[in-house]
């Protein structure tokens, strides 16, 4: 029996039916996507004419693997989600899998419908007692941010190298301090996967990397066929992962803009439990009523059914922005009170 689907953020056509207006006069802070997007590139007219080539997607993935620190090549997927759809497939033979949660819920949707069972843990340390084949950390975590650190991610992996460890580093483009990639392919059974989308403020091209051993990348090679990645999202991630000067302007506005996001934040009195470079998680006691009354504000966030006090919030893209946030927080807090 497949699971029922999820709902996650950027439903912004759901919020309109509901509260009407154009997009435009939506503030759409409900995914956790850079609201700057990186200069597209001229793409030659044969990138959509034809299928990608083989060393096409060969350069691209060396590439990542720079970006990255990693020390073998990835695989490439077509958005990180289709490699979650995968992953029971590293493990066909487990009966259940443990997953540091609350998390991202589409990793047990995927499992429960190859009728694997999961089991919630609270931390990695925690996953040590279960007896299951294999292990799953976001780090940072989405939606609360929390943070595991790489010597207790390095810790746990070599103490259980017999488990599959999966690190989903989506949001840890600005923490080179956390990240797997550099151990995946020299470490037995740890695959880490990334987001080309988040960072980079291109979701809608649908690109992904999972850094693993030979013998795992085969698999999830095998199982997504050939061209699984487009000609223009390989044309667009070339051109991305080698303009250092784009790639440091674009770090300069996501930080500002968490700066600005925070500001209003704290000008309206709202308690931030945990973030990310690219949102924060917030304490409102009833997240649902508080993401109804921003959005009969035109201001569309994102609350949880596993954490029914909380929402999350992406960064503003500029003053005004922020100003707009600031002020519907404080009228949402008055109604969901």
């Amino acid at each position: 029996m497949i699971p029922e689907p999820i709902a996650h953020g950027g439903a912004l056509a759901e919020a309109i039916k509901r509260h009407g207006g154009a997009p435009s006069e939506w503030l759409d802070l409900s995914t956790g996507i850079s609201p700057f997007s990186l200069p597209l590139p001229e793409l030659a007219a044969d990138v959509w004419r034809r299928l990608p080539e083989p060393a096409e997607v060969a350069r691209v993935c060396e590439l990542a693997r720079r970006y990255y620190g990693a020390s073998v090549l990835p695989v490439a997927v077509p958005g990180t989600q289709a490699a979650i759809q995968l992953l029971p497939w590293l493990t066909p033979h487990a009966s259940k899998v443990a997953i540091v949660s609350p998390t991202y819920g589409e990793y047990e949707r995927s499992y429960r419908r190859m009728d694997i069972g999961v089991e919630p843990v609270r931390t990695l340390d925690a996953a040590d007692a279960t007896q299951t084949l294999a292990v799953i950390l976001a780090n940072p975590n989405n939606p609360d941010g929390r943070e595991t650190t790489r010597d207790d991610v390095f810790g746990f992996v070599r103490a259980h190298r017999h488990r599959l460890v999966i690190i989903d580093e989506a949001f840890a483009d600005l923490r080179q301090d956390l990240t797997m990639a550099g151990a995946a392919g020299m470490e037995p059974n740890l695959v880490v996967m990334r987001s080309f989308g988040k960072f980079f403020g291109l979701a809608g091209v649908r690109l992904g990397f999972v850094f693993a051993e030979p013998r795992l990348a085969a698999i999830l090679q095998e199982r997504m066929g050939p061209w699984a990645v487009s000609g223009p999202a390989l044309a667009i991630a070339a051109h991305a992962y080698s303009r250092i000067d784009l790639i440091a302007e674009l770090r300069r506005k996501i930080e500002a803009a968490h700066a600005l996001t925070r500001s209003a934040l704290n000008k309206a009195l709202v308690s931030v439990v945990g973030e990310t470079s690219l949102f924060f998680c917030c304490e409102v006691g009833d997240g649902a009523a508080v993401r109804e009354a921003l959005a009969s504000h035109k201001v569309l966030v994102r609350a949880f059914e596993h954490s029914p006090s909380l929402i999350r919030i992406g960064l503003v893209p500029d003053e005004l922005s922020a100003v707009r946030l600031r002020e519907t927080l404080r009228l949402a807090g008055a109604r969901a009170s």
